[in-house]
Order: C-alpha cells, then structure tokens, then sequence
C-alpha cells in the first residue's frame, strides 16, 4: 500500500508538512529520529505479494479498452441480455491482462531483487563508541560511517574526515552522471582533525543546517555549527549517494539524507511521459468507434421493437408472458453491445505493443548503426516513439559533441600581439600543414606529453628565451583550471579533465614547459621549466552560464598574489583595463583568423592584487560563502568587483574536427524535407562557419540573414526584414489556424500556416537577439521568418532558450520534432521534443540517460530516421488500416444479418470462430506484416529520401484513411453477406437435400470472410518472406483443421451446448457450389481495390510507386564515381562557447574545427554496398513528384 499512498500524497512517516529545513546533531539518534526523517532504505518496486493482484488490475482497468471488455463481461452475466457465451469475452481479456500482468511481474520482481541487493548492502557505522558492520537499509540520519576504496557512497553524507593529505577524497560520479573523470571533495578544516580516531568521532556533536532533500545534483547550502562557530556548507563538502570512492585509503562522513530523500532517489522521479501522434489519433478513433456502436445498436434495438410490435404478437401465443415491444429492444440494444464489441478488439492493443518492441529490437540489433571505436551499439531506450521517428519535421542539433569529435588540440595562439601556430615559407606564404610536416621537438621537456603536436618552433623558442609574456601566457593556463593529475608512475601523467577543452590547454602548457603536478584544495603545483614551484590557492572563482568565465587568485612563493583568468572574449574585453586596447585590436583580429578557420577560442588575462584588500575581500567573501540566503547572487557580486581591471595576455585556438559523415547526412536529412536547426552555445562567425561546413549553409543559398541586433526593436525589424524578401507578397499577419483536438475535443491548438516561399534561405541569430524573438509579443515574428528558412543556427544559446526554441515550433507548427545532443546542456532540449536523441560522447551520459534513442556518431540519425523510423510508420500504419478493416468488415455482416434474423441479436458466425478470430485466426498474418514489411530495403531508402515525406504528411493513416477503410469495410461486409446468402437461398445438395440451415450459412460467411481477409492482407504485403507465407498459409490451415475437429462426432458428444454445429463442416464443405461462392466472393472484394490500386499508379504515381517501380527495373545498379571533398579555405570568423554545465570546475569551451569545402556542394553518397556502414559517401538520386516512370503494359 505504500505506492498507493505515495500516489494519494501520503507519507507512511507521517509527515503532512513540506519540510522547509533539516536540522540534525551528530551522533544523536534520540534527537534525529524525532524529525521522522526517512532511513537509508529505497523501495523502487511497486508492488508487494499482497497489493500485487489488486493494484495491477486496478492499474489496468484504468484503461479504457480493459475498463470496456470488463463492462461486457457483466453483461454476458446477464441472461436475459447475452447473446454469446461468456467465454467469447473472458478468453482474449484473460489472455491480454496476464500477458501484461506477467510483464509487470518480472519487471517489478526485478525491482525487489534490486531493492534487496542495495539494502543488504554492509557498511561501518559508529554506535556506541565503536564501529559496527550494518546493513544499510539501517543507517540513520545523524550517523557517522566509515568508507573505504572503491566502496559505493551509501547516503548523502558531509565528509568529515579522509586518509588523503588535506582531507580531500576522489570520487566518481558514473551512477550519477555517466563521467567517469575523476572529481575531487574536501573536508572542512574543522572536522578534518577528526582524522580516524574513533574516540574524537563519537565525541563529535556538530548540528547541521541546509536546505531540505531536492534533486539538485549540483548544489547544495547549508551550515555547521561546532564548538559555538558557524561554518559554511556546500556542494565540495558533500557525497552523493551513487558515487564510488576511489584511490582513497578511507573516509569519514555524516549521514545528512538518507534512502528517498538522496538526491540521487529524488532525481529517479518520472519523465513525461511521451506519445505518437498516432497514439493521440487512435484514442480519438476509439471514442468515435463507441459512438458509431452505439448508433448501430440503437439502430438495431428500434428495429427489434418495431419488429416485436408488428410480427412478434404472432408469436405471443406460445410465450408465457406475451411480448413487451420495448423492453425487448432494451434488452435487445444491450445483446448488440457484446455482439458487435469486435469493433474495438482487445488484441489491437497488445498487437500494438508487439509491434513496436518488434520494431525497438530492430533498432537494437542494426550493426550498422554500432561504432566499434567505443562498442557502443545503437539502443532504443523507450519501445513507444518508433512509428514517430518516421514523422520527424524539424531536428534541433547540438553542435559541439554532436556535430563535431569533441575531441581538443591545442593548435594555435595569441600572446602580447604576436600570432603563434602558422607555418611561412622564405616568401612569407603560408604553408599548409599535413601529417607529413615536421613536429617541434619536446625533448627537452622531460615531462612533455609524446601524444601532443605542435609545428611552430618560435614558440618554444620563445618560452625557452624566458619571453614573460609567453611564460606568464602558459603559467595560467597551468593554474586556472580544475583538472585532476594522476601520477601511476614517475613522470607519467594522466590528466582528469571535466571538459576536452581544460585538458587540451593543460596539456599544452605540460609540453611548453609548465607542468601542471599537482593539486590540494590549498595549495597547486607546478613545473616551470624544470623548477617545482608551490602556489597556494586563496579562491576559485567558479564557471557558470552568466559569468562564461572562471578565475584563481593564488600566492605565489614570493608572495604575489595575482588573479588570473580565462573566459569568453566578449565577457573578458569588458573588464581589461584602458591600457589593454591597442593589444586588444590585434588579439580581436588574431580571434577572428582563428575563427575563420573554425578553432574554438578564448582570452586570457590576469591581474595583481593588492594584499590588505584582498583580506578585505577574503572577510565579504566568507560572510558571502555563509549565508544561507541568496549565497549565490552574493558571491556573484563578489567576483564581479574583483574581475576589473585585467591586464589581457592572449588567446587561445583548439580544434575541433567534424564527425565523419556529418556533410553528407545533413544533405540527405535536407533532401528528405526535414528542416534542422542548430542550437548552440559557440559565438555567431563559429556557428556560421560549421554552418557552411556542414553543408547547412551553401553559397548557392539566395541569402543568409543574420539577424544580431541588440534591442527588441531592431531585432523585429530585422525579422521582418527577411520575412518580406523571402516573401514579398506575403501577408503582414500570420495565417493561424484554430483547432480543437485530443479527447471530447477539449485541447485547444493553433497552428501557424506555411508560407511558400522561392529559393533557399538561411536564418542565423545569437543568443542575445534571441531572447528578445522568444518575448511572447515576437515570438510569432521569429517562428514565421525561421520557419520559412530550410536551415536555422541559434548561437550563443543557452540550454532553457534550447529548450523555449523547440516548445515554440512545438507549439504551432504542430510538426513532430527531434532534439540530439551529448551534454548536459541539452537535456532540456532532448526532453522538450516530441523525440530526445542522445550521442554517446565526450561530456558524458547525461544525454544519453534523458533520451528516448541513443547512439555513438550523428551519421547513424539518417539510417535511424530514413530506415527504421520510416519502416516503423509505414508498418504501423499498414497494421491499423487492415486491423480495422478485418474487424468492421466481421462487424458489419453481424449488423446485415440483423435485418433478417428479427433483430434477435443471433450470432452470424459460429461463437468459436468469433473468439478465435482475433487470437488466432488473424494474430499472426498480421503480426508478420506489420514486423516484416517494407516497401523498398534500406538502399533505396538512403537513395531515394523523399520517401520519407508522406510520413510528415500523415498519408498513411489519418481520419480520412480510417473513414476510406470503413467504406471498404461495407462493401466487403455486404459482398460477404448477400453473395453467400443469395447462394444458399432455396439450395439443395447434389443429393437434393437441403442445405438452407443456418449452421452451413454461418460456416460459409465466416469462411469467405477468412478468406478474403487473408487475400487483403496478402495485397497490402510488399516484402514477402519465408514467414508471412508460413503465417498466412499456416493460419488458413489452422482453421480448417479446427473446424473439422470443433464440428465433429466426438466434440459434440463431449460437451454438448459448447460444441453444436455437429458435422456442418464435412457436409457443406463437399458441395462445389460452396466452394465457387467462396471463388465469387472474394473475387468480388478484391476487384475495387486492384482496379483502384491500378488506376492510381498509372493516372497519379506517388513517390513509392515511382521508387518501386525502379527497383524492379535496377535489378543491376551500376555504379557511381567517387568524388573526394576537397578543404575549403573561408574568412567567415569562428569562436567559442562554454558547455553549459555548472559547478565547481565545470568550466567547458566550445567551438569547433572546420573542414575546408570547396563552394560548390559536392556530389553526395558514391555507391557502397552498405550505406554509410565505413562513412563512406553514397550516390544520391532525385525523382521528382510529377515524373512519371515507364509503366509496363
């Protein structure tokens, strides 16, 4: 019960208050446990052995299908009113619950095991003076417990204590965020002198103060009181529950959450849950199909009593009570409910769900779409959202990490005005650098990293001269950063970055000679030109998203102290000092040449400080770092007043490169009218310049506006300025379209119109500009302009504007969207879509772990969109198009044979044949084809990418193709009905005997129906393979052989009422002319769709039927020649950004290499046998819609 009551907002604890504080006291059991805080047990699971059965049904019922069949149930019960035995409906609602109460068993069995494993788990608690081994479902907030090396973190707990210098610990964070890099924690002073005596930790009575549990993994406030003085808490003082201890002896910590209230157990709440369109269509396609029953039932019910009152008093003489004309068609319109129930089967749910695990494991198992580098295979981590990949409209794409390796290099650099990194020749021209170039010799340095390449000697030369300006350039890049050293062996350093940027410019400043050693949370080492020199660290003024930029203030061993700092350009050019600006021309147009060439870049600068007010500052910075209050906005004030007046040293160029393929599949996406969208945090000339490379962005464009104007004005006249040259007869206002939509129709939708436009444009606009177009008064100015471009670029964004783009398109364009990204900075966006993509990449698996699909390499989205997403679409929409098809044609001959049985509410079809209809008859056929089908390979599919927009367009399965079914579905049914009953009309056997009975009658329309479905069914399969014949025959033959034994001798002697049509099957069955009506029939229901099927390909081909007919004329596909992109020499201006991940060193850059291309668009996809498979180009072919292929006669 306690789901149930954390469902109801209950609390077994007992708590009916928000905790607003917690308050605890080491080692204080008594005074803890007055709190009724939660242990340090978890309960994932969501049954017991005694909730199981009534809260699983319950939970089912709650479905509107389950909650439907149940009601019939109780009617059958009802004799008066059933018409059909009450197995016909207990059958397949048994079957559907226990198949879906099995899977809810493993999984929640799975969830206890879980459960058990972790709370069984032993760790050492101090009780009594001494320590105990406990199992952790024991641990108490307020206890004190012992870790040790490579132990799991066992609650949320303030480190008191640890066995390394300092008292700082290591730890990974892989459960929590997917990283495996190291992070450092360090305990306070204070506590630190606890040390491992047990004697001093069981005297501890330190009383904490914070903030109650949350799901912040990246913050935490609160306060120590110990001994009458008050000490400041935060996230570096804390271990999160999930965490693993590693190259640390052991470690002391008080337990401060426990169980549900970890952040990590807070952070396990649920994701919104996500559904197709198609699910949204099927939900409102069911309630019509209740009402559409309700009207046949009540029109069969007024027959009844119409029929009762005219020919029923007749009969009333042989009936004890006479006849009550409309009590009879009450009764009657109930009986009609369970006969014609088909018309929403239970199995379509469950065959829905089949389908698309089906379609997942598909997904699971494409080699390839695995990346062996990593072994990192493609998963479909949600089995509901296949069918919408084949939809997609828009894309919003990350770009570091996902467009580009997100792999670093140091590659060239800006110090006091001069540029380093170029290669001249004797005349002064450039030289272009290959694998070919010689390398600069680090031999000198015997701690030089041999993995680093560098090809200009004048900078060596000049740090080995001792130039100040190089030496101080290459000094903070080793001390302001927070990347962890590891030694295993002398001289072997490894680095533990927390982005590729902060390890790309340490390591380059490890090979110039600055050796970055090691690291205490007071004190960085470091080797200057083979000299060890201790820095102490006074302060780490922190990364986050509005301050883009990090500071050290450290002393040096003469006692200098000097704050140095690196950051965006923008931010750090507004805090040098008025001298800086001749110097800060040059490094602009040094920046700007580094950008044109796509290198992710920053600036640099420092600045001395004087020592009486940095103790001033110290003092503000303390009484800041302590309050509980608006700590953050108090300690950015701080750091805003130290960071001035800098003096600028230079910059800083990493590349970047591009994925492998990422031209090419952005082409193919293009081509397949799915218009992407770059959101990135790189600076404007950055993003313009990958935009270029990527293929995004090509010269033969008609424009590219770029819209960065710095007031809401301006930004709406630039707007509308390239809205009217795109369309310049276009209406000022927008063409908005309201709709209602979902259930009863109470969702209230608009949805802005397309506007034509002529010719190919691009919109590129930063972040600034762009929080002035999301304004509620422009927002529809910049979905309009943006949505008349084939490519947008978002620059300079952060990840909630990410996320406000992709809920803007989502909001009126009403189109499927698909966000993919790899960092923690695009979480928002991957939920915000309608589908999260995320790429297994080099800012770990916080992505990933929001996505609905993940891979390793951005290539893989084409094969994952173009390939299974439109498979996924066209199966599911083949499966409800002949689902309901065979359901309302068997529906509808029930209802015609209501007219001539007296409305009695008779059965048409024997009552096995009606429940084995849809469990057996028909199961698998279907399944097969809606797992199997697909109407070219994943070649032609990569060949061909328009096949991919009738899926935007909904073409396959919309409210007009469900009413284009019915139709078919009521002439089927009328052919199925008066066809057989004309022929048995008056007829006799070839012995003259009759066979007008109703028992033959029934045999011969079930079994023309069998038959006619199939021969639908065999039409709408386009790949036929080895299974679909062995189910459809197979089917056939099932039936055949259940009727023979169902109508024989034996069954009827064996259980009399259920089994009544004794010998039907052997007599009729042996008569010609039941078989020539079977022939007629099912001719007659497959002539209109042939003829239909016929006239369309030849009078109005869609894109399908051109494609498919060229697969049947390319047997032999010849091949295409190879072209090699060439580099491609741009002055468009890059930059970089920060990864928006915030805590302390959570510092990332970002920008990007980019591949020179040549201005032309290259030809794209040279034929491989496998697609993409070795990122090889393919050939690419275009049909338009309005050729028309050769027909064969």
């Amino acid at each position: 019960m306690g789901s149930l009551l954390s469902q109801l907002g209950l609390e077994c604890g007992g708590k009916d208050v928000r905790e607003k504080e917690r308050h605890l006291r080491a080692n204080d059991r008594e005074l803890n446990l007055s709190y009724k805080y939660a242990d340090n047990a978890i309960k994932t699971s969501k049954y017991n052995i005694f909730t199981f059965l009534p809260l699983n049904l319950f939970e089912q019922f709650q479905r509107l299908a389950n909650a439907y069949f149940l009601f019939l149930l109780c009617l059958q019960s009802i004799p008066e009113v059933s018409s059909l035995p009450w197995y016909t409906t207990v059958v397949p609602l048994v079957l559907v619950l226990s198949m879906t109460m099995a899977k809810d068993s493993s999984d929640d069995m799975n969830r206890h095991r879980c459960d058990k494993q972790v709370n069984n788990r032993k760790v050492e608690i101090l009780i009594g003076g001494e320590l105990q081994s406990e199992k952790w479902m024991d641990v108490q907030v307020g206890d004190i417990i012992k870790l040790e090396n490579n132990q799991f973190v066992t609650a949320d707990l303030l480190l008191l204590s640890s066995s390394e210098p300092l008292n700082l610990v290591y730890i990974e964070t892989a459960e929590l965020d997917g990283e495996t890099n190291l992070k450092v924690k360090q305990a306070l002073t204070v506590t630190g002198k606890l040390e491992d005596s047990i004697e001093k930790l069981a005297n501890f009575n330190g009383e904490v103060r914070c903030e109650p549990p949350n799901n912040r993994l990246d913050k935490f406030t609160g306060t120590l009181t110990l001994n009458g003085e008050t000490y400041s808490l935060d996230n570096e003082r804390i271990l999160l529950r999930g965490c693993t201890l590693r190259n640390t002896q052991w470690c002391f910590g008080l337990v401060v959450f426990g169980g549900p209230d970890t952040k990590l157990m807070q952070n396990c709440g649920r994701t919104t849950f996500k559904r197709t369109s198609i699910d949204r269509l099927m939900n409102v396609l069911v309630l019509n199909i209740f009402g559409f029953l309700m009207i046949m039932c009540l029109i069969l019910a007024i027959g009844n009593g119409i029929w009762e009152y005219q020919e029923g008093s007749k009969f009333a003489a042989f009936l004890p009570k006479g006849v009550n004309a409309p009590f009879s068609a009450f009764l009657t319109f109930w009986s009609y409910v369970i006969i014609l129930n088909t018309v929403v089967p239970i199995s379509l749910y469950i065959s829905v769900e089949i389908i698309r695990l089906g379609n997942s494991f598909y997904i699971n198992w494409d080699r390839k779409m695995y990346y062996p580098k990593s072994d990192t295979p493609a998963e479909a981590r949600t089995t509901t959202l296949n069918e919408e990949l084949g939809q997609i409209k828009y894309i919003f794409s990350d770009k570091t990490g996902t467009l580009t390796q997100n792999i670093m290099t140091f590659n060239k650099c800006s110090i006091n005005g001069k540029s380093y990194g170029e290669l001249l020749d004797f005349s002064g021209q450039r030289v272009e650098i290959n694998e070919k170039t010689e390398k600069v010799d680090f031999s000198w340095n015997n701690l030089a990293d041999p993995k680093f390449c560098f090809h200009d000697n004048s900078l060596v030369e000049e740090v080995r001269e001792g130039n100040p300006e190089v030496q101080a350039f290459f000094r903070l890049l080793a001390l302001c950063h927070t990347v962890m050293p590891e030694e295993k062996k002398e001289g072997e350093l490894y680095y533990q970055a927390q982005s590729p940027d902060e390890g790309a410019l340490v390591t380059a400043a490890r090979n110039f000679g600055f050796v970055f050693r090691s690291r205490t949370p007071e004190r960085i080492t470091v080797v200057e030109m083979g000299e060890l020199v201790t820095y102490e660290l006074l302060a780490v003024l922190d990364f986050n998203n509005v301050r883009k930029r990090m500071s050290v203030i450290v002393r040096s061993p003469e006692g200098k102290l000097t704050l140095y700092c690196k950051g965006a350009d923008t931010i750090i050019f507004e805090r040098l000092n008025p001298s800086c600006s001749n110097l800060t021309e040059v490094t602009t147009e040094h920046l700007n040449e580094f950008a044109g060439e796509g290198l992710r870049t920053l600036a640099l600068a420092y600045k001395d400080i004087d020592p009486e007010y940095m103790e001033d500052w110290k003092l503000r910075h303390h009484e800041a770092n302590t309050a509980m209050d608006e700590r953050e906005e108090k300690l950015d004030a701080l750091y805003e007043e130290i960071e001035k007046g800098l003096q600028l040293l230079g910059s800083t160029a990493v590349e970047d490169k591009l994925q492998d393929g990422v031209p090419q599949t952005i082409e193919q996406l293009s081509k397949a009218d799915i218009k992407i969208w770059v959101l990135t945090g790189d600076k404007q000339e950055t993003a313009e310049n990958i935009g270029y490379s990527c293929n995004m962005l090509r010269d033969e464009m008609n424009e590219v506006f770029i819209v960065s104007a710095n007031t809401a004005e301006e930004v709406r006249k630039e707007l509308q300025t390239a809205r009217r040259k795109m369309t310049p007869d276009g209406t000022e206002e927008p063409t908005v379209k309201k709709s209602r939509s979902g259930l009863f129709c109470l969702l209230k939708t608009e949805t802005v119109a397309d506007e034509p436009v002529n010719g190919e444009y691009a919109m590129v606009i930063n972040g600034h500009s762009l929080a002035f177009a999301l304004e509620k008064d422009m927002e529809m100015e910049l979905l309009r302009t943006a949505c008349m471009c084939q490519t947008v670029i978002c620059c300079r964004v952060t990840p909630l504007q990410k996320a406000q783009v992709v809920e803007l398109v989502k909001k009126y364009k009403q189109a499927v969207t698909l966000a993919v990204g790899d960092g923690a900075n695009d979480v928002s966006m991957i939920k915000a879509a309608h589908i999260g993509v995320g790429i297994s990449g080099q800012e770990g698996m916080q992505a990933v772990l929001s996505s609905d699909y993940s891979f390793a390499q951005f290539r893989y989205l084409q094969r994952l969109l173009l390939v299974h997403g439109r498979w996924s679409y066209l199966r599911m929409c083949k499966f409800l198009r002949y689902f309901f098809y065979k359901n309302f044609t068997f529906t509808f001959v029930h209802f015609w044979y209501g007219f001539f049985c007296g409305f009695s509410a008779q059965t048409v079809y024997d009552e096995w044949f009606i429940t084995l209809y849809n469990l057996v008859y028909t199961a698998l056929p279907v399944l097969s084809l809606s797992l199997l089908d697909q109407d070219v390979n994943d070649w032609w599919s990569f060949q061909y990418p328009q096949l991919y927009t009738p899926g935007q367009l909904n073409q396959y399965f919309s409210k007009r193709a469900f009413v284009y079914t019915v139709l078919h579905s009521g002439y089927s049914s009328l052919v199925l009905f008066f066809i057989p009953w004309a022929a048995m009309y008056d007829t006799v056997r070839d012995d003259g005997k009759e066979i007008v009975d109703y028992q033959s009658f029934a045999l011969l329309a079930q079994t023309c129906l069998l038959i006619a479905v199939s021969i639908q069914l065999g039409l709408d399969t386009h790949y036929w393979t080895a299974v679909n014949q062995f189910f459809l025959w197979g089917s056939l033959s099932v039936y055949f052989a259940v009727i023979f034994t169902m109508y024989s001798n034996g069954m009827f002697l064996t259980l009399i009422s259920s089994f009544p049509f004794i010998g039907t099957a052997r007599n009729s069955l042996n008569q010609p002319n039941v078989w020539l009506t079977m022939l007629l029939t099912s001719i007659l229901c497959v002539l209109p769709v042939v003829a239909y099927r016929f006239l369309r390909i030849l009078l109005w081909p869609t894109i399908n039927d051109k494609v498919r007919y060229k697969v049947r004329q390319d047997k032999v596909l010849p091949p295409a020649p190879r072209r090699v992109q060439a580099r491609r020499t741009s002055t468009r201006r890059s930059g970089y950004a920060f990864s928006h991940a915030q805590g302390y060193g959570d510092l990332v850059t970002s920008g990007k290499f980019l591949r020179r291309t040549p201005k032309s668009r290259p030809a794209l996809f040279s034929q491989t046998d496998s697609p993409l498979a070795q990122t090889q180009p393919q050939s690419y072919r275009t049909i338009s819609e309005w050729e028309e292929p050769p027909l064969s006669p």
